[in-house]
């Protein structure tokens, strides 16, 4: 899937978003202005205006597609089960603090469900980010990038082969069950390398996330075990380059 360009109805997905008190990946993702806006898109995000709830979007490729270096098996019960769930309980969250407003639900709860929000709705745009951040090896995925990030990368890291390792030794060394991310930091105007805990915490506010790989286990543990290291080396197999290419592209226009 392609990112999308600004709409009338992506600005109003944005605004729900941030409704929701700025979810730590969508928050940073979408509050940079309306370039950054157009990284994620409605359709992709999977949500239902008619319905005001979210829903789980589809894989752009087959669970075996990226084969040999990420297994079916895995894919499939990480996006059916494990983001469907993130889907299930950020819905959940919106309707019991909807409810709270409304006067249907009870006050002292809007800390639990505020927390939920966050946590599952990271959840559903770190592994959006992360789905439609990879492509198999057979049409293009992994390799290195071009252009503008592959300027970029080689200004703020030294080189490809530097920020890989970085990459890499951070995303391994995650505490826990978390991501490594590439990020843009638009203060900054440079691209950082940093750890997130769980779905939402260390994240810096304000960076746009370009490229996550997800940590937690359940992302590599029926092929590689506790080879959280060998599972990482795989996913820079499947990268698709020129989709995070275009996610820094929004993010700096």
């Amino acid at each position: 899937m392609t990112i999308d360009p600004p709409t009338n109805d992506l600005m109003d997905r944005r605004t729900a978003l941030l409704g929701l008190g700025g979810l730590a990946g969508a928050g940073t993702l979408l509050a940079g202005g309306s370039a950054s806006a157009s990284v994620l898109s409605q359709p992709s995000l999977g949500f239902d205006r008619a319905t005001g709830e979210y829903a789980l979007p589809e894989l752009p490729y087959a669970y075996d597609a990226l084969e040999p270096h990420l297994d079916a098996q895995t894919m499939e019960i990480h996006h059916a089960r494990h983001h469907a769930g993130y889907v299930r309980g950020l819905n959940r969250a919106v309707r019991a603090l909807r409810d709270i407003r409304e006067g249907r639900g009870e006050i002292g709860l809007v800390k639990h469900w505020s927390r939920e929000v966050s946590f599952h709705g990271s959840g559903h745009v770190n592994h959006t980010l992360f789905w439609f951040g990879m492509k198999p090896e057979s049409d293009g995925g992994g390799g290195f990038p071009s252009g503008r990030l592959a300027e970029q990368i080689d200004r703020d890291f030294g080189s490809f082969a530097q920020f890989a390792a970085h990459f890499k030794a951070a995303s391994a060394a995650v505490e826990g069950s978390g991501w490594g991310w590439l990020v843009w930091d638009p203060i900054g105007r440079s691209l950082l390398v940093i750890q997130g805990e769980k779905q939402q915490d260390m994240m810096m506010t304000g960076v746009v996330p370009l490229l996550g790989v997800d940590v937690w286990e359940h992302a590599y543990y029926l092929r590689y075990q506790n080879r959280r290291a060998e599972y990482i080396d795989a996913f820079m197999r499947v990268i698709d380059w020129p989709e995070i290419g275009r996610r820094f592209q929004a993010a700096t226009a």
